[in-house]
């Protein structure tokens, strides 16, 4: 069990997380647009592993990604964007597919995305990859690269790979049934995967598409009998709610300005993963996690520059 007022205790290692998966083209309207009618859309650095990698840097930890995109303009936009974040890029495979891409509506609530699947799905294990597992504190993975093989076969590997070198596994299991093959059973694979992992952060959203409706403290206990160590739901604007199966909390938002929601999940992930790397206890981190979040959500797009944690803290008073 992890204790809510304990510290985490990680590895010496030279890199704090590796986030695994999904690396892609965010393609948002200029407008706030749920019927999809805007004509304008503007592009930006996307995928939800990668968009961690990319924040938690700017909040003052290390960070890879490991992830595949096309030897196409998409591609080399990606790419460019982790190295002017000095975010090495040996772990990014250039492949003979065209860069995956998500449309999505400008949001103020929950956003409507399409998905455009090739590069991001054929990652491969690799000794570099391998290398920067057992170099990290954390691994991090969504549902994006489970959700098709050949690089369902990866996490699998980096997982077990994990385990052996005590790395601590954070999943967002943001399952979704357009990226999964028609004729395969996503809820139950995710399911599966909730008791080879630390920490699952459910969306409200998340947790509905796998269980079905219910009230977020029944969502939560489905998650802790599926053999959760700890699950963080998030609830959009009422907060989130937390449990390790020994103790729940209710956290309230820090949220004052909406502009748009794209990434909001993955910057709570981004302010909780740099408080347990630095030194933070759990209950801390998921206040800190709240206020990185409440921070972007004045932004539009996945990614900000986040400033330092420090300065977030200091600004939300915690």
């Amino acid at each position: 069990m992890l204790s809510l007022d304990d510290k985490m205790n990680f590895q010496n290692t030279k890199n704090d997380i590796l986030t695994v998966g999904e690396l892609l083209i965010d393609m948002i309207s200029a407008d706030y647009d749920d019927n999809f009618e805007c004509n304008s859309y503007n592009r930006f650095f996307g995928g939800s592993p990668s968009n961690i990698a990319m924040n938690v840097k700017n909040l003052g930890i290390n960070s890879l990604v490991a992830s595949a995109v096309g030897k196409d303009g998409q591609g080399r936009f990606l790419l460019n964007h982790l190295q002017k974040a000095e975010i090495s890029t040996e772990c990014v495979q250039e492949v003979d597919y065209a860069t995956s891409m998500v449309v999505v509506t400008k949001s103020q609530s929950s956003p409507i995305p399409i998905f455009y699947r090739e590069a991001d799905y054929h990652l491969d294990y690799t000794s570099n990859l391998e290398q920067a597992l057992a170099d990290s504190k954390i691994v991090h993975f969504s549902c994006w690269p489970i959700s098709r093989m050949p690089v369902r076969g990866t996490i699998e590997k980096v997982l077990v790979e994990a385990r052996k070198n005590e790395v601590i596994i954070g999943f967002d299991p943001n399952f979704h049934p357009m990226i999964w093959e028609k004729d395969e059973d996503g809820k139950e694979y995710v399911k599966s995967m909730i008791s080879k992992v630390d920490i699952v952060k459910p969306s409200e959203d998340d947790a509905e598409r796998l269980f079905g409706p219910d009230i977020p403290e029944n969502q939560i206990q489905k998650f802790l009998n599926l053999g959760a160590k700890l699950v963080i739901m998030t609830l959009g604007k009422d907060g989130a709610i937390v449990s390790n199966g020994n103790e729940t909390i209710k956290l309230e938002t820090l949220a004052t300005e909406v502009v748009d929601t794209t990434g909001a999940g993955d910057a709570f992930w981004s302010g909780f993963y740099a408080a347990i790397v630095k030194g933070y206890t759990i209950r801390e981190s998921l206040h800190l996690g709240l206020a990185v979040s409440a921070h972007k959500l004045k932004f539009t797009g996945a990614v900000t520059d986040l400033p330092k944690l420090e300065d977030i803290k200091e600004t939300y008073g915690l």
